[in-house]
């Protein structure tokens, strides 16, 4: 142990801030405290500490932290006491202080030499606050948390990371102080605080600007030491900076080598690289991309070697059939012999090569390459300090997976799908102009914007009712099969394995049952799977290859957890075979009947997939500006509109008997009268609406589909129902004539609703007309038989509609 004093802050006045002073007062208070109540041996030991403290009358006093070397073996009991018994002074980063953090007087062997062995040059995350500034927080963080039971200010830990000279890797220390023996006095009566001002201050980062004014340090006095100890986290900041990688940056170079340095710090060898390999494909076939979606040794090496494409690929492949750890601590010729890619490594310099597969969702996503230039054995101490992260770097290498299948689609869409005929002439015009400009001496290097004017909007969805709590519904239920798969697992194995862990892991599942019911965000199923493939599949994994008897078990288990076939995905695979079953027939039905209405006057129909279907039309004389336009054509597309919707409620209803999940969707219009103009992004390569006024259309469309009925908590949408959102009561005198017609056709019932509709933001003054679907009765015929007067009285009435 050592007792000299080391001053923390050598430049700063810290004490000035507040009247303090170093004494053992409150460590006696607490022993003697404590002596009433302990019954155990250690009371004897409490008691021999408390009677050498009073020997020493200095010490019940304020001391001098310079003096309190002459009582080492004093402080050497009280160490004892507030440490574990087992704890090695030589391991322990642990230390004695004044009351506010200034002078160490007492400390281990192990914080002495940390202390003096840092170099505050080598200080990673140099902090611009004035440390002044930073005790202030301290002490007002105690103060509050004393008096006024208000914890905010700052935690009593700091992170300190620092680069180790030998393995020139960060790591990351946690630095905490304990005021436990701190007592504090306040002169006079205690001022109110009014923590709603104080609030507002901590947003501004002026909270000592008030708690200066307000509650003076002057009228406080600190009495007592504070205990100052310090842990490596470095292992738990590695993990988390890897998943601060996974959210921060994209998932791309800047992610990979965030997360390969996090790694080589989670190693703990300097020496050591690390590689990552997700394994991308294009139409099934493995590619590899070292730019942007990967950071591989062993593609550099194939590359440098112009190692031939085929040869490589095949020795991945054939990696793939069966994926398992390969460790070579040196690369020499016999093992050249047998695996021929160690030769183009060794060429590159590597001595020492390993390699760890990547898995997500239980899928091969890729490997995880540890190399370094010369000997290295890779043991199951660096395999557990990497275990941790594995599930993170799958995730990693999903997300790329991902992001490269997106770019993919991205060209495909840019460069190969064709434009709708109705609007294509119009872009053929655009590429034209722009080439000419190119071939002169023009300055307009950019292509210009494809814009139609005075165009007539239609949009229509048909949305899948309670989609999100279809999918939430499903998720539990297929967690709770996957987890009671598991207990009876466990429980299988104790009959054969005597084990306490198994009981151990029974209690998890058996909390995480309890806790399915309540699941709020991702968040908690993200730590699910973290409990699964941290702890549950390693443990099965290690269970197979020692107990073989349980091999049947653990093996029925895992085919459980198959997304593809498992029982524990069964739920969720009936929810997306259901939606698909419908959002594919609606597509289908959407994308028959729109090439019908091309016939009768060219428009620009796009559909959008969301958890059901969406659709824009527009219409209008500048998309067949050799055809003359007429508001007829305008009032048949509307009319075609409500009875499309009619005829996919149907469909949809249908559909039900041949669905695994019962799902329902809702039909909704919005009624748009004015014209507006839309200009073909070139950015996000769709039509979009032009002008400030226009702009409203779209506000309202996206915020329409969750509104609800003035007055109530009833939604407008409802299945088996068409919903017609409209401002100008014009609009919906007209669709009420197209409701009347269709109600006499057998398409609609007779159950009219005109309703008002809450306020939207940015949005007021919603109308609505509601109206039941009529359908169609298997065993008779249920449209309603009308006279030939009624017939031809109708069809004029419609006649004369559609020419107004």
């Amino acid at each position: 142990m050592n007792t000299n004093v080391i001053k923390i802050h050598k430049n700063e006045c810290i004490g000035c801030q507040v009247e303090s002073a170093l004494s053992f007062r409150p460590l006696v208070e607490y022993l003697k405290d404590r002596l009433k109540t302990e019954k155990s041996v250690k009371s004897e030991f409490y008691r021999f500490l408390l009677e050498k403290i009073e020997k020493d009358e200095v010490l019940l006093n304020s001391i001098d932290a310079e003096e309190l070397s002459k009582y080492k073996d004093t402080l050497e009991l009280i160490f004892t006491i507030l440490t574990p018994l087992m704890g090695d002074e030589d391991d322990l980063f642990w230390a004695l202080s004044t009351p506010i953090p200034d002078q160490i007087f007492f400390s281990t062997n192990a914080f002495y030499k940390f202390f003096k062995d840092h170099d505050p040059k080598n200080k990673v995350n140099k902090d611009s606050e004035p440390v002044e500034k930073k005790q202030l927080k301290f002490i007002y963080n105690i103060i509050l948390n004393r008096f006024y039971n208000f914890t905010y200010v700052l935690k009593n830990e700091i992170i300190y990371a620092h680069v180790n000279e030998e393995t020139k890797l960060t790591q990351y220390y946690n630095i905490q102080t304990d005021t436990k023996f701190v007592d504090i006095k306040h002169k006079g009566k205690l001022p109110e605080l009014n923590f709603e001002a104080l609030a507002q201050y901590f947003q501004e980062d002026k909270e000592l600007e008030y708690l200066l004014d307000n509650l003076p340090l002057k009228d406080f006095k600190f009495d007592g030491f504070s205990i100052i100890s310090i842990t490596d986290v470095t292992l738990q900041h590695s993990i988390d900076g890897i998943r601060d990688a996974l959210v921060n940056h994209n998932y791309q170079t800047e992610a990979y080598t965030h997360v390969i340095q996090a790694l080589k710090s989670l190693s703990g060898d300097g020496s050591l690289e690390f590689g990552l390999m997700p394994f991308l494909t294009v139409n099934n076939k493995l590619v590899f991309d070292n730019k942007e979606f990967s950071q591989s040794m062993l593609i550099n090496s194939a590359k440098a070697a112009n190692l031939e494409e085929e040869v490589f690929y095949s020795l991945v492949d054939k990696y793939k059939e069966n994926p398992k750890a390969i460790f070579v601590s040196a690369i020499n010729d016999d093992q050249i012999t047998k695996d021929p890619f160690l030769r183009v490594l060794k060429e590159a310099g590597v001595c020492s090569y390993s390699v760890l597969p990547v898995y997500y969702n239980n899928q091969l996503a890729g490997v995880l390459e540890v190399y370094s230039n010369h000997e290295v054995q890779v043991d199951d101490k660096l395999l557990s300090r990497l275990r941790p992260a594995m599930p993170l770097i799958g995730q990693l290498f999903q997300y790329s997976i991902e992001e490269f299948d997106a770019k993919m689609d991205e060209v495909l869409m840019d460069k190969f799908t064709a434009l709708q005929p109705s609007v294509q002439w119009k872009f053929n015009e655009a590429v034209w102009h722009f080439l000419q400009s190119q071939n002169s001496n023009s300055k307009v290097k950019e292509i210009e914007t494809v814009t139609f004017k005075h165009m007539y909007p239609l949009f229509g969805a048909v949305d899948i009712r309670n989609s999100t709590t279809e999918r939430n519904i499903a998720l539990k239920d297929d967690l709770n099969v996957l987890l009671n798969h598991l207990i009876d697992a466990l429980k299988a194995m104790k009959k054969t394995v005597k084990l306490d862990l198994i009981d151990k892991l029974l209690f998890n599942c058996k909390d995480w049952i309890k806790q399915i019911g309540s699941f709020a965000s991702s968040n908690e199923e993200n730590q699910l799977r973290e409990f699964l493939e941290l702890e549950v599949y390693p443990f099965l994994s290690i269970i197979k290859g020692n107990h073989p008897e349980t091999a049947e078990i653990v093996d029925q288990y895992f085919e459980v957890v198959v997304p593809a076939t498992g029982a524990a995905y069964a739920n969720r695979r009936q929810l997306e075979i259901s939606m698909q079953l419908i959002n594919t027939e609606v597509s289908q039905y959407l994308e028959k009947s729109q090439a019908n209405l091309q016939a009768s006057y060219p428009c620009y129909f796009a559909k959008f997939r969301t958890d059901g279907v969406e659709y824009d039309i527009y219409i209008g004389q500048e998309i067949a500006p050799e055809k003359p336009f007429d508001l007829l054509y305008l009032k048949n597309i509307r009319l075609w509109q409500l009875t499309s919707m009619v005829e996919i409620a149907r469909l949809s209803k249908s559909l039900i008997g041949e669905m695994p999940r019962k799902l329902e969707t809702t039909q909704l219009i919005f009624i748009h009268s004015n014209a507006i103009d839309i200009s073909f992004r070139n950015d996000e390569r769709r039509f979009d609406v032009e002008g400030a006024y226009n702009i409203r259309y779209e506000v309202v469309k996206k915020r329409i589909d969750k509104v609800l009925i003035k007055g109530t908590t009833e939604r407008l949408t409802q299945p088996h129902k068409i919903s017609m959102v409209y401002f100008n009561p014009d609009e919906a005198k007209e669709y009420m004539e197209y409701i009347k017609y269709m109600q006499v056709q057998g398409y609609l019932n007779d159950d009219l609703e005109q309703l008002d509709l809450d306020e939207l933001q940015g949005v007021s003054g919603l109308k609505a007309l509601r109206v039941g679907v009529k359908y169609l009765d298997a065993k008779k015929d249920t449209t309603k038989k009308l006279k030939p007067t009624e017939l031809k009285s109708i069809e004029k009435e419609i006649a004369k509609m559609l020419q107004n």
